[in-house]
């Protein structure tokens, strides 16, 4: 699996962004989809996920409400949606896929997916 995030650049607090991940794989649909982000001198940390059929997402306190994950089977695809970024969410946001049924908070446990894209950078500033 190969995992193709897109979508990062520089916007101002309050904007909103939409990251696109695009999975190289034949059986995208049996994927896990995640979102994490690594910040400047931290650890990575989880941000969303998606389960196979889309019908369940999880999301890190720190986003929920204002980021909305998604994702396309069609299209191989997922999506973050952000709005009202804050200067806090500025990040490396990776996407990573790991072949799972669970649709429930095991979603957010780095040791559920197996592969790790390279990510995009969002930096938020004024």
């Amino acid at each position: 699996v190969q995992l193709q995030a897109s979508g990062g650049g520089l916007v101002q607090p309050g904007d909103s962004l939409k990251l696109t991940c695009v999975a190289s794989v034949d059986n995208f649909s049996g994927y896990v989809m995640g979102w994490w982000r690594q910040q400047e001198g931290r650890e990575r940390e989880f941000v969303a996920a998606v389960s196979r059929r889309g019908d369940g997402t999880y999301y890190s306190d720190s986003v929920s409400g204002r980021f909305t994950v998604s994702r396309d089977n069609a299209k191989n695809t997922a999506y973050l949606e952000m709005v009202n970024v804050k200067p806090e969410d500025t990040a490396v946001y990776i996407c990573a896929a790991g072949w799972s049924g669970r649709t429930d908070r095991v979603m957010s446990l780095a040791r559920t997916y197996d592969r790790w894209g390279r990510g995009t950078l969002v930096t938020v500033s004024s």
